[in-house]
């Protein structure tokens, strides 16, 4: 039986590993297309990025604050080098060919190491925030501040290494207020959907481990 749940262990680890790598590299794609909403400025990976967050609550709550650790390790330099390829291949949404990936690319390499530090930060507090307060009574008490708490780290950090000062004059000049309503979309899809999507998936996967713990027993 222990053989068995360290093998389902293993098999949700890769899951996670593997979804974490592919939002990393939607979400970089998506931050630099930008849309006008409600007259702000702010871009399509506002509402990519939020899976991460659902995926680690989960990953803690089930698995503990280690494997979400590991996780996030794993995660790391896979999803720098995967995200400065396909963002140099598709810049600014245009697809620009083999050949762009001979050349230097700092406006790329910037949103990719961005995504490397904001990612890093914003899933340890988010692992450290949701671990703190997993043991109360109210289940979305835990995703909830550490999806507020996360998701200011990780915008803030991402929009302030990659924009700042960019050559991408738009987003030199605009990178405060797309930051700001990306983080306020964020904490909107995420509050009103992937906090009530956590605590459906979490009573639907709780359900099925105690279903296999009854049939093994």
């Amino acid at each position: 039986m222990l053989v068995s749940q360290t093998a389902h262990q293993r098999s949700a680890l890769a899951v996670l590993i593997a979804f974490h790598i592919l939002i990393i590299i939607a979400s970089n794609y998506l931050v630099q297309l930008p849309i006008t909403l409600f007259g702000w400025h702010t871009t399509w990976g506002a509402f990519s990025f939020p899976f991460i967050f659902l995926a680690s609550d989960l990953t803690v709550r089930l698995l503990g604050k280690g494997p979400a650790r590991q996780v996030i390790a794993r995660v790391m330099i896979p999803a720098l080098l995967a995200s400065y390829v396909v963002s140099v291949l598709f810049q600014e949404g245009a697809f620009r060919g083999l050949a762009a990936l001979g050349e230097y690319n700092e406006f790329v390499l910037r949103i990719s190491v961005a995504s490397f530090l904001a990612y890093v930060l914003g899933q340890l507090l988010d692992i450290q925030v949701f671990d703190r307060l997993r043991q109360l009574p109210q289940w979305w008490i835990a995703p909830t501040a550490s999806t507020i708490l996360g998701n200011l780290l990780d915008t803030f950090a991402f929009f302030s290494v990659a924009f700042w000062r960019s050559d991408n004059p738009f987003m030199a000049e605009h990178w405060v207020e797309i930051a700001t309503v990306d983080y306020g979309v964020k904490l909107a899809v995420s509050l009103m959907l992937f906090v009530p999507l956590y605590g459906m998936l979490l009573r639907a996967i709780l359900r099925v481990l105690d279903h296999r713990s009854r049939a093994l027993a």
